[in-house]
Parts: C-alpha cells; sequence; structure tokens
C-alpha cells in the first residue's frame, strides 16, 4: 500500500538533464526523488552509453517501474549524442507518399527505428507524434513539427506512429489537445488564445485526436491553450476539457499529461499542480520543483480541495501502464542502419515549389552565389558553403560581388522561447530586392516552408523543412541534378 505521499510523486514526471550525470550531487537529487517514488523522468541532452547505464540504474533503484519520457520528434538524436536523428514530422509527411506501398514500408521502418533506439537507451515514453494540425503559416512553435495543415493526413500518420511504438512496447503520446497548430503565439512564453468555434475545433483541431483515441494511444498530452469555444480557463486547467471533452465525450480511457508545468504559459495562475489533477489529468509533467509539486497537491488533500478518490483514480491508471512497460526487450540496433534510413528520408523530403525552366539543375556553379540569412548563427551552415565558391552573409551583401544566379539560403528554427519560425521583414525586403537584380533566383528555406510565400518571383523556391548538416547535403545533390526533387508539399503556402 503506497502512502499518500508516495502516490503524489507517483503522479509527477521531473527533468533530467543527461549532460549532468557525471556529477555526483546531481546523481544524489536523481536518486533521492527515485527513493521518494518519483512517477519518472523527462530526459534532456546527455550521450547514448552512459545515459542508458544510468537509467537502468535508476530502474533498478526504483520500485515502480520509472517512465522515462522524452520530445523525441525527430528521433532519439533530437536530444542525445550517438542516436540517430531523423527528420521534422512535415518532413516526413513530405516524403512518404501514403498511396505508395514501398513509401508507406519506409516510414514504418523509420519509426521502428525510433522505438528501437528508445528503447535500447531506456526511454518507454516517447512524447510522440504531435498531432496538432498547423493552420497559422506564422506558427512559431509546431510549424513543421506539424505533419501537416490538413486534419485529415495529420491523423493518417499520426496513427501509424501510434500502432508503430504501442506495438514495441512503448507509451507513444499525442499532442497537444485539443489542439495548438492555429496559434501565432509560443505557449512557452505566453498563453494562446485559440478563437475557432466548437464546430471548427471539432472538424479540424480534434479531428487527428479522436482518430489516436481510436488506435488506442497511451497517454495525452494537454496543451497550455486558451480555447473560449470550451471554456474560459486554459485546457491544461480545464475540467470541460479534460474530463468532460476527452474522457467522457471522445472515451479516451488512457493516460493524460499536462504539458510541461515549467512553460510560462499559465504564470498568472496560482496552484496549477491542483486545478490540473481536479480537471482529470493523471500526470504533472516537468514542474520546476517536484518536491514542492508534492507539498502542495499533499496541502490540497489535507484540506480537501482535493479528494484523495481523485488521486487514487490518477494512481491506478499510472500504474496500470506501468506494468506495460514492464514487458519492453531490448534487441540489438542497428545505428548505422538508422542513419540510411535517416538520410534517404531526408533526400525523399525536398520539395520543389516551383520552378522556370532552364534553372536546375545548376551547371555552373562558378557563376553562382550562395547568400546565407536567418537564423545562420545556430545552424552549420558548412555543407552548403561548399557548395558555391562565393557565399556571403545577407548583412554583408554588396552588389559587385555576386554572380549571375544567387542561391538563398534561409535557416529558420522552430524551437522553444524564441517566439518566431520566420524571417524579419527587414530580410525578405532585402532578398526582394535581391532577387529584382538578379539574372536568376533560387530560395530554400531550411526550416518553416512558409517564408518562401514571400519569395513568388524568384525564379526557383525549394522547401527544406530541416536545417541540418543532412538536409542541406540532400538539398545539394538535388540542386546539382544528382538526384531528383521528390518531396510533396504537406501545406498550402
Amino acid at each position: 500500500m503506497l502512502k499518500l505521499e508516495q502516490k503524489l510523486y507517483q503522479l509527477v514526471i521531473s527533468r533530467l538533464e543527461g549532460e549532468k550525470i557525471s556529477s555526483s550531487s546531481y546523481v544524489e537529487q536523481a536518486v533521492e526523488l527515485v527513493r521518494k517514488g518519483i512517477g519518472g523522468f523527462i530526459v534532456f541532452g546527455g550521450e547514448k552509453d552512459e545515459l542508458k547505464n544510468f537509467i537502468d540504474k535508476l530502474q533498478s533503484i526504483s520500485e515502480i517501474p520509472l517512465f522515462i519520457a522524452s520530445d523525441i520528434e525527430r528521433g532519439a538524436g533530437q536530444q542525445i549524442d550517438g542516436a540517430t536523428l531523423f527528420s521534422c514530422q512535415m518532413a516526413v509527411a513530405a516524403a512518404v507518399d501514403k498511396n505508395n506501398s514501398d513509401d508507406v514500408k519506409i516510414l514504418g521502418d523509420a519509426i521502428k527505428a525510433v522505438a528501437d533506439e528508445a528503447i535500447d537507451i531506456g526511454i518507454n515514453m516517447p512524447l510522440i507524434p504531435v498531432l496538432d494540425v498547423n493552420k497559422n503559416p506564422d506558427n512559431p512553435i509546431i510549424c513543421t513539427r506539424a505533419f501537416s495543415d490538413d486534419p485529415d493526413a495529420a491523423a493518417w500518420y499520426g496513427s501509424i506512429y501510434i500502432k508503430t511504438l504501442e506495438s514495441s512496447g512503448l507509451i507513444s503520446c499525442a499532442k497537444h489537445f485539443p489542439g495548438h497548430g492555429d496559434t501565432a503565439i509560443d505557449s512557452h512564453i505566453s498563453l494562446p488564445v485559440i478563437s475557432k468555434s466548437f464546430q471548427e475545433l471539432s472538424d479540424t483541431d480534434l479531428l487527428p485526436f479522436i482518430e489516436a483515441v481510436k488506435t488506442g494511444v497511451s497517454s495525452i498530452m494537454v496543451g497550455h491553450l486558451s480555447i473560449p469555444a470550451f471554456d474560459e480557463l486554459p485546457a491544461s486547467l480545464s475540467k470541460k476539457i479534460i474530463t468532460d471533452l476527452l474522457r467522457k465525450r471522445l472515451g479516451y480511457e488512457g493516460l493524460i499529461m499536462t504539458d510541461a508545468l515549467n512553460m510560462h504559459a499559465l504564470n498568472e495562475f496560482d496552484n496549477v499542480p491542483s486545478k490540473c489533477i481536479n480537471a482529470g489529468v493523471d500526470i504533472i509533467l516537468h514542474p520546476a520543483h517536484a518536491g514542492a509539486v508534492v507539498k502542495e497537491l499533499k496541502n490540497a488533500v489535507t484540506s480537501g480541495e482535493i479528494k484523495e478518490r481523485r488521486i487514487d483514480t490518477a494512481v491506478e491508471r499510472v500504474l496500470k501502464f506501468k506494468s506495460k512497460i514492464n514487458s519492453i526487450q531490448r534487441s540489438e540496433v542497428d545505428y548505422r542502419k538508422h542513419a540510411e534510413l535517416s538520410e534517404l528520408i531526408s533526400d525523399k523530403s525536398i520539395t520543389l515549389v516551383h520552378a522556370k525552366g532552364g534553372v536546375l539543375p545548376l551547371e555552373d556553379i562558378q557563376n553562382t552565389s550562395l547568400v546565407i540569412t536567418g537564423d545562420e548563427n545556430k545552424h552549420d551552415a558548412t555543407p552548403l558553403k561548399k557548395f558555391a565558391v562565393e557565399h556571403i552573409n545577407l548583412k554583408d551583401y554588396r552588389d559587385d560581388i555576386l554572380k549571375e544566379t544567387i542561391v538563398f539560403a534561409l535557416f529558420t528554427s522552430v524551437a522553444a522561447w524564441q517566439g518566431s519560425s520566420g524571417v524579419g521583414d527587414d530580410k525578405l525586403n532585402l532578398i526582394g530586392e535581391f532577387i529584382k537584380k538578379s539574372r536568376h533566383s533560387i530560395v530554400i528555406s531550411f526550416g518553416s516552408p512558409y517564408v518562401l510565400r514571400h519569395f513568388k518571383e524568384a525564379d526557383a523556391l525549394i522547401a527544406a523543412y530541416d536545417s541540418t548538416r543532412q538536409a542541406q547535403s540532400s538539398v545539394m545533390k538535388c540542386l546539382k541534378g544528382e538526384m531528383d526533387f521528390m518531396g510533396k508539399l504537406p501545406v498550402k503556402l
């Protein structure tokens, strides 16, 4: 029989920094949480083999299996050194034609690779797939993390992810309920408001989640979103959204967790963990301090604000899903084969959005200038720089140094706390001027494909969805004519 405090710890997943596990004081803190009965950890960073050994150690100490969660939307390599980095979800949708059986097999193989690497490292709760339908071109936090702006497409890709992950014994996670795709605000920074009618939400945003429930997704993450059509309270604090809509109306029986509680969207609310639990949440994800959450929840139970029966229901659900992860089997993982699979999907994703005849492939590399802009400092643009004789940063532009053909490489990234996934107006205007002056112009977006909508006068527009070295290498093969453009645009520009 668990004591009240142990039950409350079971409802919390705390942050684990893989880079810090060489520090004995940090290890002590993690072990102390395990001894208190923490429900699990969400992993950020670290080296594959070190992390694997550390997770195994924590699992051996814990009386109840630990949930080991991680945001690995692009494979374990997104978080962990030594694991494979795959393309983002939008690139996957661009690469994989759902009506082509060969493509569907590649998709299944890639998700199985992600699952196998997660299992190898000790991650049993990959926080994927993202089921948001990206309807806002200026969405700063979803964008290329979504499969598409089409709810049916998002539902189809999502259900393949869920089936594959669940069949490997993992706890898949559909996020961010009831849909974060139509916002222009990053919920890490402040609370986004989605002013849609109930019908619009049902037809678009909810559809992939309804499909996920039918497919058997083990967990659903609720976003920090204000949706007045449902409730005046944010979704993650709303009984109407969590209990009435998700549990009762959609008949969902699995785990419900909050989005990370260290985000700023709920800063104006007090007693957030208690409100989440009373709304029907089972798991408090990534609070700033696990002990403080447990203390608050304990006080709320003692005062009668939270009924202990509500805690027991959540704990029963947590323990039920923990019995499932007990049966996960590790097998030999071929990381080299996974790297080849990742490269194949990257190659297949590169999308020629528009091109005038005779511009591609680039025959005369000697007469081509490469102009780099966007988040160029955040990305290693080395592979691309090798492509052209002349490469300059947009801010260093001079008329006299440009060649006959200009290739503009726009680096945008979708990441927490940034507040933008696009390119500033000053840069857009400057590029527009260069396009008018140039004989031939090619614009490549390494990141958000939506930025391409500003450059309709360019001779060619290319969407690459990611800013990685691999995406750059794939683009170079297409520019040189070494392979065809195979991607299909998953969103409307």
